[in-house]
């Protein structure tokens, strides 16, 4: 499995503690080596690659599982390669799984995104991934606690989409 923009690796090191074969890439460097440290203190073995998300290599039909958690830092166009490289990489029957935050958030002021064009909406995501079953596309907010920029009630939207065999 794919875990794109991983940062410092809590979401691939949670999924490769759940006995995935995870490989995850983010731009920092510094990001990397704190997610190698935790990597190594919770027993898990994650294949971390540096690489912005502009080089990726989005090789086809690599991956049975992409997930991309708050990647919101690339505007509309970029957004739109980022999505459809996510697409090739994923192998037929293959799942897509992202959270991400709504407009709804910048009110908010609790982390995220500041400009709305960075944000996911219902149609956008079901524009980008109309080609895939969508089995789950929930909005909702809640209350989240992942450190001092992004604490408090959050507009939030996950997607589940698997890719047709």
């Amino acid at each position: 499995m794919l875990s794109v923009a991983d940062g410092e690796g809590r979401n691939s090191i949670w999924l490769a503690s759940q006995g995935l074969n995870v490989t995850a890439f983010d731009v920092s460097a510094e990001g990397l080596n704190k997610a190698k440290k935790l990597a190594t203190l919770k027993d898990v073995s994650v294949n971390f690659k540096l690489s912005d998300i502009e080089n990726w290599r989005w090789i086809p039909e690599q991956f049975d599982i992409v997930v991309a958690i708050f990647i919101q830092f690339a505007p509309p166009a970029m957004r739109r390669r980022i999505f459809e490289g996510m697409k090739t990489t994923l192998r037929p029957g293959g799942v897509i799984l992202m959270q991400g935050y709504r407009p709804e958030q910048i009110e908010y002021g609790t982390g995220g995104p500041r400009e709305p064009e960075y944000c996911y909406t219902r149609a956008l995501l079901e524009e980008m991934f109309g080609d895939f079953n969508i089995i789950k596309l929930d909005e909702y907010d809640t209350e989240l606690q992942e450190g001092t920029g992004h604490s408090g009630i959050s507009a939030l939207i996950d997607l589940v989409a698997f890719k047709p065999s």
